[in-house]
């Protein structure tokens, strides 16, 4: 099979022209979140924690709603995050979003001096290569305490770094997609 030089010519200058490098990279936006909540259901029956942050108008208006709650002494807790954007219309789920890019998203769970020691938490969900996500977790109270718990949702961290599998935001990097402080009783 045999081209004309034109052929050649015309394939070329698609293959070139079509690839410019000055096209910009696709951008990944940080995900909008309105709602946060972290439900806590106790292991062997009992009362359901539910955290709540909301936020309907996003930033710069209303002030959000913050929930907090009270764990039991003693108890282990199935934990669960879900994200909603409510600035969409209908409401958009960020949690499966946040799912489906595991290896681009990490929570980190950190607490205030009142509450240090208070619990023991693990990542209970994995990304495609094994490193937490996070929307997923096992909650043990292990001592009494008040204080906040603050959870952390990072895009883009490094999950390879030290500590970072193990939930310290120390080393992460990324950005954060929304930081929330909930009141948390361990009693």
């Amino acid at each position: 099979m045999k081209l004309s030089k034109y052929t050649w010519l015309l394939l070329v200058s698609f293959f070139v022209f079509s690839c410019n490098p000055d096209d910009p990279a696709p951008i990944n936006e940080e995900e909008i979140i309105t709602r946060v909540t972290y439900t806590l259901t106790p292991v062997g029956g009992g009362s359901v924690v539910s955290l709540v942050f909301s936020d309907p108008d996003g930033d710069g208006g209303t002030a959000p709603v913050i929930t907090g709650g009270s764990l039991a002494l003693g108890k282990t807790y199935n934990g669960v995050i879900t994200l909603l954007n409510e600035a969409a219309n209908p409401d958009e789920d960020i949690t499966t979003e946040v799912q489906e890019e595991g290896e681009d998203h990490q929570f980190f769970f950190s607490v205030s001096t009142g509450l240090t020691g208070a619990f023991e938490l693990a990542y209970t969900d994995a990304d495609a290569k094994g490193n937490p996500i996070g929307l997923k977790t096992e909650l043990t109270t292990v001592k009494a305490g008040t204080g906040t718990l603050r959870l952390t949702l990072r895009h883009l961290p490094n999950k390879t770094a030290s500590g970072v599998k193990n939930g310290d935001i120390t080393n992460a990097g990324g950005e954060t997609d929304i930081e929330v402080d909930f009141p948390v009783s361990v009693l």
